[in-house]
């Protein structure tokens, strides 16, 4: 599966769809450090996600970490409401920087 890459303002927005899980999450991950090794700030649009499992959860947290250490900004932007379930289950809710929507990122 495809990611794709858009700008808004400062930040890449990669764009994840349907379900992002053991099958689809090694271009999810590829394609977020891709980004961050382009020194690019990112934005990871889960609004289209239907299904998140923990190897996508993994993708996000690697891409967060790695974000970290190059000091870039990295959030997460209209998360879905299953995406949701499982970074609260995980409690990566409090641990990611999460916007409503990309006019909340400015």
């Amino acid at each position: 599966m495809k990611y794709p890459v858009s700008q808004h303002g400062r930040f890449s927005v990669i764009s994840l769809t349907g379900e992002v899980d053991l099958s689809c999450s090694p271009q999810a991950r590829e394609q977020i450090l891709k980004c961050l090794k382009q020194g690019k700030n990112l934005l990871i649009d889960l609004s289209q996600v239907a299904y998140i499992d923990s190897s996508g959860v993994a993708s996000l947290v690697e891409g967060f970490q790695t974000a970290r250490k190059q000091k870039l900004d990295f959030a997460l932007v209209g998360v879905s409401k299953a995406a949701m379930q499982v970074l609260s289950l995980a409690r990566l809710d409090t641990v990611f920087t999460i916007y409503d929507s990309l006019d909340d990122c400015e």
